[in-house]
């Protein structure tokens, strides 16, 4: 098959319409229409596809003007180049980015001593503890499992204070894959078991020749144990035997040493210590449909952003 992002791929279609999200499909585009709030107007948004060409903006230029769109906001899942810039009429650099712009892939055709070998020496030693230690990663796609995922999710995003979907998002994406006929794309749940208690949970797709880590929880019990340095390891392993090709770890902070108070810190070191390339994409472009609204919705996007760094 054609290798596409998740976020491409007519299983995630189908589920962003569940959670009330309009979808529109136009040749190789997939893109979601969002209600401006108050207003009659709309923004797009067209995540991970392939490079902007003149016959891609073509055809959101006719997506946009039929959905009432003030523009289309584009994030293509194209590494950044040298003296890559894009010089379309109407495209212009977005101030808020949606998606990281960074991210961490690992080839997953090196053999597992040699992926070992890359591996910063903490996060080998950490491995072995956890394996001394007992922990068990298992995978398991039961509704109980995930139930325990929305319980650790939910301590997680507590505990360390950033940003998650809702519950609600989530069972709607874990009922919408049961249903799902697409067979091109599949969900994973992993768990680790340690003293008879789940300590962390994954859940991985898989697509194409790409293994990716979208979400990830963890217990803040027996944290000494090391369980979720075991659980990256074995999901590497588990796409090795699928015979993939990469492990995509779903973003990166946007330098390859950042600083203790980089938001990204924690899970950038946690994801750089088994050894995978540090990713640049190009970025985040506004395609505009109306040029008039468009700066006025700027404007007032800039006022907004002002007063909620003053709370």
């Amino acid at each position: 098959m054609k290798n596409i992002h998740p976020l491409q791929a007519k299983f995630w279609g189908d589920f962003r319409e569940k959670t009330g999200v309009k979808v529109v499909r136009k040749n190789d585009l997939q893109l979601t229409i969002h209600t401006i709030p108050h207003t009659k107007y709309n923004v797009g948004y067209f995540p991970k596809g392939n490079d902007i060409t003149t016959q891609m903006l073509n055809d959101l230029l006719e997506i946009g003007k039929t959905n009432n769109c003030i523009f289309i906001q584009i994030e293509p899942n194209v590494e950044k180049r040298e003296n890559k810039n894009y010089n379309f009429k109407n495209l212009y650099k977005s101030a808020h980015p949606i998606f990281t712009k960074y991210n961490f892939i690992l080839d997953l055709t090196l053999s597992e001593e040699e992926l070992l070998k890359k591996m910063n020496q903490k996060t080998r030693y950490n491995i072995k503890l956890a394996q001394k230690r007992g922990v068990e990663i298992i995978e398991d796609n039961s509704n109980s499992t995930f139930e325990q995922y929305l319980k650790l999710t939910k301590e997680t995003t507590e505990r360390q204070k950033f940003f998650a979907h809702n519950e609600k998002y989530h069972k709607t994406l874990w009922k919408t894959f049961k249903e799902s006929t697409d067979k091109e794309f599949s969900i994973h749940l992993l768990k680790a078991i340690y003293n008879k208690e789940v300590l962390v949970t994954w859940i991985l797709f898989v697509l194409g020749d790409t293994l990716y880590y979208p979400y990830g929880a963890s217990s803040k019990k027996y944290r000494e144990v090391m369980a979720s340095n075991l659980m990256m390891w074995e999901a590497i392993k588990f796409g090795k035997k699928l015979g993939l090709k990469k492990f995509d770890m779903w973003g990166a902070a946007n330098v390859i040493d950042p600083k203790p108070n980089n938001i990204y810190y924690g899970f950038h070191r946690f994801k750089e210590g088994y050894g995978p390339r540090h990713v640049e994409y190009v970025g985040s472009y506004d395609f505009v449909i109306n040029k008039n609204l468009y700066f006025i919705f700027k404007m007032l996007d800039k006022i907004r952003w002002f007063v909620l760094r003053l709370k």
